[in-house]
């Protein structure tokens, strides 16, 4: 079962369960351990009481952050604060180890850290706070346009042109870089490109959504964009998502309420992260 779902249902108290998921941290004597659990669907965890009955107990007591594991027990109150349930242990499966140099611990992490070990930083609470708040966001966007009559368009990202006069773009090419052909005037010869022409990352769907909102009415675009300026600020993203919504017939005031209305329903979203 999913914590999601058994955090939030205390008639599941008395039953026995199954659940999964990775080992937050333990505390363990020799007579029992608390194992605290997360599975993902919530940034909340579940204790775990395991105790020295358990057939494997030595080897659950050894247990360090990011082991991965399958444990059915009891859901019973909990005695401790700001926890409603916990779960007895009768078995714990051990799925998956980690070795003691797992970089995950109960202390902080900083950002920096965090980029040399991408593929861990899922497994915690900032970027799991993130991209819960990112989802909500982005579902509330697509519910927005659609509950008002917007068609979803996919742009292109791979284009011949510069949407928005730029000019600083990502180019795109299966040459090989120390052997670029060349024109008898001594120019790159696009011709032999995998496009046939030159190409790059878009930085706009703006062209496709005007296009597509004379035929549609109302579109919108919402995916990834790419600028290739040399600016290395906290302002400057070399990719991102960017939502453009393109109106036939509106003037300046329609487009600038309708930003309003849609920065009003993302801010004010009751779905729940």
């Amino acid at each position: 079962m999913r914590l999601k779902a058994l955090l939030q249902d205390k008639t599941r108290i008395g039953q026995t369960l199954t659940v999964k998921g990775w080992v937050r941290s333990l505390r363990k004597s020799k007579a029992f351990s608390f194992i605290v659990l997360n599975d993902g669907s919530t940034l909340s965890n579940l204790q775990i009481v395991a105790d020295e009955n358990l057939s494997n107990y030595e080897d659950v007591s050894k247990m360090i952050t990011g082991f991965c594991v399958s444990v059915t027990g009891k859901v019973v109150e909990s005695q401790g604060k700001g926890q409603g349930i916990e779960m007895q242990a009768e078995s714990v499966e051990i799925l998956g180890e980690v070795t003691p140099d797992y970089p995950l611990q109960k202390k902080g992490t900083s950002l920096e850290f965090l980029r040399e070990i991408q593929y861990l930083r899922p497994r915690t609470n900032t970027f799991g706070a993130v991209f819960r708040v990112r989802h909500t966001l982005a579902f509330a966007t697509h519910k927005f346009f659609h509950e008002n009559d917007f068609y979803y368009l996919n742009s292109p990202i791979v284009t011949a042109n510069d949407g928005e006069g730029a000019g600083e773009t990502f180019r795109i090419t299966n040459f090989d870089l120390d052997n670029i052909p060349k024109t008898e005037k001594g120019e790159v010869d696009y011709s032999k490109d995998f496009f046939g022409q030159s190409a790059n990352l878009t930085v706009t769907g703006q062209l496709e959504g005007e296009a597509f909102a004379m035929g549609l009415g109302r579109v919108y675009t919402f995916g990834p964009t790419f600028r290739a300026e040399n600016s290395n600020t906290s302002r400057h993203l070399a990719e991102f998502w960017m939502i453009e919504p393109e109106v036939a017939f509106a003037e300046l005031e329609d487009i600038a309420q309708l930003g309003s209305f849609f920065l009003k329903k993302c801010l004010l979203t009751t779905e729940k992260i």
